[in-house]
């Protein structure tokens, strides 16, 4: 296995020598190409990630193709990766980018066409060599992600090997190349990234999702749901970013309710309805069920023997009306939510701080709010990297025109999570960066006086 390793470090070492001689103009070509392509080709790679993952669905597939292309290839257009990349007229230092050399990426089951495309993308814009590992339900599907972008990318002189991929992954495959890489970045679940903090090699990794949403008083209700709602039932559940517990004021709850089943959530108040949604979509020990993981939520209330309207999108359950199951705190990777009702903002922080601890510390939250008082309090009292603040939280926290988050697929969760960084991963993250210091021109020594003053 070993050696299967060393041929493919040895070719992308070939290939990333004489890749980082390219020019900007050309890598840009290249790196647009990437997007481009799955862009293109959206419609046949959503097919076949839900034929082969057999989670998720085809139409969010397709949507979540498309504008993680755009907007990766948006966020990086413009950005200079090549040579000097600034110069800081007051500070006197001068940036150059280098690359780091060989990136090695532990590709996800949920996201495996975006997650190849982002870290391909990212790997080449700093003029790196990439190699990537996908999960074993998504060989296929990787497989003809590599082969579209291979064959666009043609006509553009790339070096043989650039961008390669695992053909028959497994477990100790990808940790042999975790350990021989110069990179790791790893998207998936918490033994991936484990593995990828033990390599031996420099690692970004991400943690778990488990999004608290809070509507305040006083906004307009109807939209702040319908975009929670767009948000938990988006491809099924998958996201890290979803939203999973929504804290409703309790003088709003019958509206709020009303709203949400307006919108196709079955509303589970009987206590031994929501113990057999918990003991479906949970094994024995409160691991995911990997069975409920991107299934519908009429599926899933089939299968309890829930009875629910047959145009059900979501089933929220409502922890006030029964016994405080800890499985209510966790994530749930399916179209199942949680709701709070709350007098006061500092009962919905202690509740939320307590189902992060359980899981998703580090990752998001989402607030619907006009007050910036509130935003800023409920985000200063979160341990987490970032706070969305009226949008859906699925489709902005990787990043948006909507709004200034990086656009990526790897979301760090800072050392919460047990991530080296709280920022979205980006191309900048994959490179060395050399720092000239000539002298300040015209620099005054402050005196001791000045130094030590209040």
């Amino acid at each position: 296995m070993i050696d299967a390793i060393a041929v493919k470090i040895e070719r992308a070492r070939k290939a990333q020598r004489q890749w980082e001689k390219s020019s900007q103009q050309r890598i840009d070509d290249v790196v647009r190409q990437v997007a481009r392509t799955v862009y293109d080709h959206a419609e046949l790679l959503a097919k076949l990630t839900v034929e082969e993952t057999t989670i998720g669905n085809y139409a969010d597939n397709l949507r979540q193709d498309k504008r993680k292309a755009a907007i990766i290839w948006h966020g990086l257009k413009g950005k200079k990766s090549v040579g000097v990349i600034s110069r800081d007229g007051q500070t006197g230092i001068v940036e150059i980018a280098k690359p780091v050399g060989v990136v090695g990426a532990a590709l996800p089951v949920t996201i495996p066409v975006t997650n190849f495309m982002s870290n391909t993308m990212f790997a080449l814009k700093a003029r790196n060599a990439v190699i990537c590992a996908p999960h074993p339900s998504a060989i296929r599907t990787t497989e003809k992600t590599a082969e579209l972008i291979l064959n666009a990318l043609r006509p553009f002189d790339v070096p043989e090997n650039l961008i390669q991929y695992m053909e028959n992954p497994s477990i100790e495959l990808t940790r042999d190349l975790m350990a021989a890489v110069d990179v790791v970045v790893a998207t998936g679940g918490m033994g991936v990234v484990k593995a990828a903090y033990s390599s031996g090699r420099p690692a970004y990794g991400v943690g778990p999702g488990n999004v608290q949403c809070v509507v305040d008083r006083g906004v307009d209700l109807n939209r702040a749901i319908e975009m929670i709602v767009e948000g938990r039932v988006f491809n099924n559940g998958l996201p890290c970013a979803c939203e999973q517990s929504v804290f409703v004021h309790r003088d709003d709850a019958a509206d709020a309710i009303r709203q949400f089943q307006q919108l196709k959530t079955a509303v589970i108040e009987d206590p031994a309805q929501v113990e057999a949604v918990l003991d479906l979509i949970f094994v024995a020990d409160g691991t995911l069920n990997r069975h409920c993981v991107g299934v519908p939520a009429l599926i899933l209330a089939e299968r309890t023997g829930i009875p629910v309207p047959s145009d059900t999108r979501v089933l929220m359950l409502r922890p006030d009306c029964c016994r405080q199951s800890p499985l209510l705190q966790k994530e749930k990777l399916c179209p199942v939510i949680v709701l709070h009702l709350y007098d006061t903002l500092d009962e919905v922080v202690k509740i939320a701080k307590s189902n992060l601890q359980v899981d998703g510390r580090g990752h998001s939250v989402a607030i619907h709010s006009d007050n910036p008082e509130t935003i800023e309090k409920f985000a200063e009292s979160m341990d987490v990297s970032r706070v969305v603040v009226n949008q859906c939280c699925t489709t902005s926290a990787g990043g948006s025109f909507h709004n200034g988050f990086g656009a990526t697929t790897t979301l760090g969760c800072g050392t919460w999570g047990n991530n080296v960084t709280t920022e979205n991963l980006s191309f900048r993250h994959l490179m060395n960066i050399t720092r000239i210091g000539y002298p300040i021109r015209d620099a005054v020594v402050p005196s001791d006086e000045e130094i030590w003053s209040d």
